[in-house]
């Protein structure tokens, strides 16, 4: 495998865990609107990773995908608002592993998130400044092999990896044509892999030894 010239990370799953605050945003939607239900963080672990479409024909089967996602960016603006005080858990490693890659590597963050959560996730973490770019789907609603390559084609990277943590972030890499690397921590498992990591720090001690 070519030595890699920049390091693009998944958001939830690998990076943190911020599903009890996901689940929160969901729940004072649900009350809002008077729909009568609670989602609760097992029933979140599922979808976590999921594009929003898809996301909201498992979560809200009983609604058409205009009513559905008119929720679902309902939630997204409750997130966007109630992200910054209740956060997540950082893995752990995770802020100083980056803090120490940054000086060897790009560092980006590509998600299948809404348009303003990795924005509030890198504040909220402090880790702004080694972070060289980031993409969420809620920007185009492109998959996330799309997105790779707009990031490749907007810094000029030549030998990237991707670092995710389900078998669906392993499908996109393969497609986008780029060598995966999966987290075993986190909310999901896959065979598909270039390399495997069970912990941050592992990971970030590999790839300073390169």
């Amino acid at each position: 495998m070519q030595k890699p010239d920049s390091l693009i990370f998944d958001m939830d799953g690998t990076l943190w865990d911020a599903v009890d605050t996901y689940a929160e945003s969901w729940n004072l939607i649900f009350q809002k609107l008077d729909i009568q239900r609670t989602i609760k963080r097992d029933e979140l672990l599922h979808v976590i990773g999921m594009d929003g479409k898809k996301l909201t024909r498992v979560l809200l089967p009983e609604f058409d995908e205009e009513k559905g996602m008119e929720v679902y960016n309902a939630v997204n603006q409750v997130r966007r608002e109630i992200l910054p005080t209740s956060g997540g858990i950082m893995y752990k490693g995770v802020t100083e592993g980056l803090k120490q890659l940054a000086n060897k590597y790009k560092l980006f963050v590509l998600s299948n998130c809404a348009v303003g959560i990795i924005p509030l996730f890198l504040t909220w973490a402090g880790i702004n400044e080694v972070i060289t770019d980031s993409m969420a789907y809620g920007t185009n609603q492109m998959p996330k092999n799309h997105n790779m390559h707009l990031l490749m084609d907007k810094h000029k990277l030549q030998s990237p990896v991707y670092i995710g943590d389900t078998n669906g972030d392993a499908e996109q890499t393969r497609l986008a044509g780029i060598p995966f690397t999966f987290v075993s921590y986190g909310f999901g498992n896959t065979d598909d892999y270039d390399n495997k990591f069970d912990d941050f720090e592992s990971l970030t001690q590999y790839y300073l030894s390169l």
